[in-house]
């Protein structure tokens, strides 16, 4: 099956909607709910402390390309730099915001990009040969990785509510 790719408008849209999206599906439920996992799946606050490394991990990714020219950047594991947070222990709500506010910040570099920005290369080191990945690359990787995230936390949390 093909991947998914999305023209700038329509990625960025997605990019946006993301924090929407899990607040829409979240308001007004305790924190009783957000932690609880159904059995053997991850819990509605365990799916956004992911997203939130991936968001921090590619988004500074994505950050350091636009800054600098063809920089050269470790590759870091989203699980692995999780270990280095405190995001599946904090409470739902305000890692959302926090979540919402690193969003807008992405946001606020990417729409101002040119159509050659999202061009601009990095060379990745640590995962095999290296590559070369765009911002177009990261910034595609985030909004397909977190459609379906968002669709495990309302699946997550209409399951703690039964």
């Amino acid at each position: 099956m093909p991947r998914l790719t999305f023209p700038v408008d329509e990625l960025l849209t997605v990019i946006t909607e993301t924090p929407r999206r899990i607040a829409g599906v979240t308001v007004g439920l305790p924190e009783a709910v957000l932690h609880a996992a159904p059995a053997g799946e991850w819990s509605a606050n365990d799916v956004l402390a992911h997203l939130r490394a991936c968001a921090d991990v590619w988004g500074d990714n994505i950050a350091r390309i636009v800054a600098e020219d063809k920089p050269t950047i470790r590759a870091v594991n989203p699980r692995t730099w999780i270990k280095s947070t405190d995001y599946n222990e904090r409470k739902f709500h305000p890692s959302l915001r926090a979540f919402a506010k690193q969003r807008t910040a992405l946001l606020a570099v990417l729409q101002t990009l040119a159509p050659r920005d999202w061009s601009r290369t990095s060379i990745v080191l640590g995962g095999g040969s290296p590559l070369e990945l765009t911002v177009m690359d990261y910034a595609q990787r985030l909004a397909r990785h977190e459609r379906p995230h968002v669709k495990q936390i309302a699946r997550a949390v209409q399951a703690m509510q039964r």
